[in-house]
Parts: C-alpha cells; sequence; structure tokens
C-alpha cells in the first residue's frame, strides 16, 4: 500500500509530474496534442501557484491564489476526463490515480479557501471594533 503524501507542495509536485507523463504519451495527432497541451498547462500551474500563496501579499492575495488552484485542477479534471473518455491510455493506472487525486485536492483547496475566507472575516472585525477598556 502507498504510503499516504500530507505535504502538499510534494502532493503538487507529483502530480504535476504524473500530468506530464500523461501529456507525453497522448498520441501524435492533431486532437491529440491540443489535449495534451492543455493539459500540461493545467496541471503544472497549481504547483506554481501554490508556491506564489505561500508568499501572499496580503489575505485577499492568498486566497485569490488558492482559486487559481482550484480553477486550474477542476480544469485539468476535465482534460483528464476526456482523455479518459477517449480511451487514449486505456487501463493505465497513472490516469486512474490523476482522477483520484485532482478530487482530492479539489477537496483540499476548497476547504483551504473557505477557511482562509473565513479567517479573513474574523480578523477583519476584530479590527474594526472599538478597543476595550478596563474596568476601573
Amino acid at each position: 500500500m502507498k504510503e499516504r503524501v500530507y505535504d502538499l507542495e510534494e502532493r503538487l509536485l507529483n502530480f504535476a509530474v504524473v500530468v506530464i507523463d500523461i501529456s507525453e504519451s497522448l498520441p501524435n495527432t492533431r486532437a491529440g496534442n491540443h489535449i495534451a497541451g492543455q493539459i500540461l498547462r493545467s496541471g503544472t500551474s497549481p504547483y506554481g501557484n501554490h508556491g506564489e500563496a505561500q508568499e501572499p501579499e496580503s489575505a485577499d492575495d492568498f486566497i485569490h491564489k488558492l482559486k487559481l488552484c482550484l480553477k486550474e485542477l477542476r480544469e485539468t479534471r476535465r482534460w483528464a476526463r476526456l482523455i479518459e473518455r477517449k480511451q487514449w491510455r486505456k487501463g493505465d493506472p497513472q490516469l486512474a490515480v490523476l482522477l483520484s487525486e485532482v478530487e482530492e485536492l479539489i477537496r483540499i483547496f476548497k476547504a483551504s479557501i473557505q477557511t482562509a475566507q473565513r479567517n479573513r472575516t474574523t480578523n477583519t472585525r476584530k479590527l474594526n471594533q472599538p478597543p476595550t477598556r478596563p474596568n476601573s
């Protein structure tokens, strides 16, 4: 049984490697090359955007970069489903791994965005409250 990796950077790196492998193995046809380019772009993007999110300029910037990751992961899921439907990688365990991992990563990023938005709202409320005075 494969050991679970909880380091998000490492998971995104492994995800990008699988995307690259899949894109490189698609048929050398007009359609195959188009889909290869699309999944390659969207599937490797979350790794870089996650790196950008680690040094955000603000809470809004952090949330924006996480949303970019989520958007690209959803797009990757679509291209992977198309590859599966076309049976270009029929029976390939890498495609099954990609489809499973993209679902998990989408859930992780959705939850992270919700938490960041909640934290931003809580912190904004705290900043906008008048200072409390001790009872004299």
